[in-house]
């Protein structure tokens, strides 16, 4: 009889251990999207720059350079503050500001995806800065105007 009763009771915890291990869903972060500015990337040139010492007694060297724009996001967790670019750049979507997000962070890349969006899928994005998120201490201390009276 205690054998019955040791078995009932290992199978009521195996079979309890699921729900409670249910904490996080694949491991996914949640994030909020606060800003999306232009920032400069990269030179994209034209011309005959590598024909310029081939032909060097025509004079052929002209080149024309334009600084390429590329969205930066600005990702907003409790404990960090993560500033993103698409990786790929030419296929990129705008991304809603305002929307909390999900991500992971898988072999120096972050994979993010928005549940509320239509297509809910993840996509490639590079981490170019990550700042700790630090609770303002100033608004804990107010500041004196009575001068000490």
């Amino acid at each position: 009889m205690n054998i019955k009763s040791l078995i009932v009771l290992l199978f009521v915890f195996v079979s309890a251990f699921p729900l409670m291990a249910g904490g996080k869903k694949k491991g996914l972060e949640r994030g909020m999207l606060e800003k999306m500015e232009s920032v400069p990337c990269g030179a994209s040139q034209k011309g005959f720059t590598g024909l310029g010492t081939l032909w060097a007694s025509a004079g052929i060297t002209k080149t024309t350079s334009n600084e390429k724009l590329c969205p930066q996001y600005l990702l907003r967790t409790d404990e960090m503050d993560y500033e993103i670019r698409p990786k790929d750049v030419k296929h990129g979507s705008i991304l809603p500001v305002g929307q909390e997000g999900e991500f992971k962070i898988k072999k120096n890349q972050m994979y993010l995806s928005f549940p509320e969006a239509q297509d809910r899928k993840a996509r490639a994005y590079r981490v170019v800065g990550m700042n700790p998120n630090l609770p303002d201490t100033d608004k804990e201390t107010p500041a004196r105007l009575d001068n000490g009276h």
